[in-house]
């Protein structure tokens, strides 16, 4: 839980946050929240009634600290999905609590971010049709649970195959990645497969998920991407959207190392690339 904090502090140290684009969310309405998932199950959750065998598969002892900062999270994906609606890009420094289903928790998430962001997108008439791109290693499961049935908010997930869930969900797009897949393979696989995913489906909002747990040094991923594979990814993956003129929203996902300063580095890599793609664009309008 360290690592969002330091995630903070890393981005201010290189110069990437700053005051003047620093946004904070307001506290995430229940409406918003319940138009997503199911009623009874945030209530239960809210209350910290949530049985053993529930909290168990969230993996997260309940706290209200821990109400307050997952409501938060959540309400700063939506918040980052209307910025990037203003301005093109919009990076949150949170995000990405893809296993989470509409009545249930999983795997480090309760609540689905990615999935009340886009509904609440949609459902206001802000997109008429969603793309959620994850690249963390494991699959949206949960996200996919939410739309494997809707034809307006699509999930595409690339992920590694041998890996949690144990087993995976059926709809969507889904795109094995294999298990010890280097840098030079797994940017094969994604420039392969993103652009014809994007002319196919000719979405006008991305929700990208840009989880860490890819690389070499994660305690739980299986795929051996670098720093720089990593930072090769988030930009090929921001620079192919913003190109085509696509909204795009970017959370950090998961990635787990026991020395958090290191995670909070690897997080850093997707807002290094964003800002790359921000300067480069900005310098080419000559803004």
């Amino acid at each position: 839980m360290k690592k969002f904090a330091l995630l903070a502090d890393t981005l201010r140290e290189q110069g990437i946050l700053t005051a003047a684009n620093t946004h904070e969310p307001v506290p995430l309405s229940l409406t918003t929240l319940m138009n997503a998932h199911d009623k009874a199950y945030v209530q239960r959750f809210i209350r910290g009634e949530l049985s053993q065998q529930e909290e168990k598969a969230i993996g997260l002892p309940w706290s209200e600290w821990l109400v307050e900062r997952t409501l938060r999270a959540v309400s700063g994906t939506i918040l980052t999905s209307e910025l990037a609606l203003k301005h093109g890009l919009a990076c949150h420094l949170a995000g990405g609590t893809h296993h989470a289903g509409p009545d249930y928790g999983a795997g480090f998430c309760i609540f689905n971010d990615l999935a009340v962001a886009a509904l609440a997108l949609v459902n206001s008439g802000k997109a008429k049709k969603v793309l959620i791109l994850d690249c963390d290693v494991h699959q949206g499961d949960g996200t996919v649970a939410f739309f494997r049935d809707r034809a307006n908010i699509i999930p595409v997930s690339w992920h590694c195959e041998e890996n949690y869930p144990q087993v995976k969900q059926t709809g969507g797009i889904n795109i094995a990645i294999p298990k010890g897949t280097n840098d030079e393979e797994y940017l094969a696989i994604l420039t392969d497969t993103l652009p014809k995913i994007l002319k196919s489906h000719q979405p006008d909002f991305i929700f990208y998920d840009a989880g860490v747990d890819v690389h070499q040094d994660d305690r739980l991923g299986y795929v051996n991407l670098t720093d720089a594979g990593v930072l090769a990814r988030d930009k090929y993956v921001i620079e192919t959207c913003i190109a085509l003129n696509l909204p795009t929203a970017c959370v950090i996902g998961g990635g787990y190392d026991r020395q958090e300063d290191k995670v909070a580095w690897r997080h850093s890599l997707l807002h290094q690339a964003a800002n790359q793609v921000w300067q480069a664009v900005n310098s080419t309008e000559g803004v």
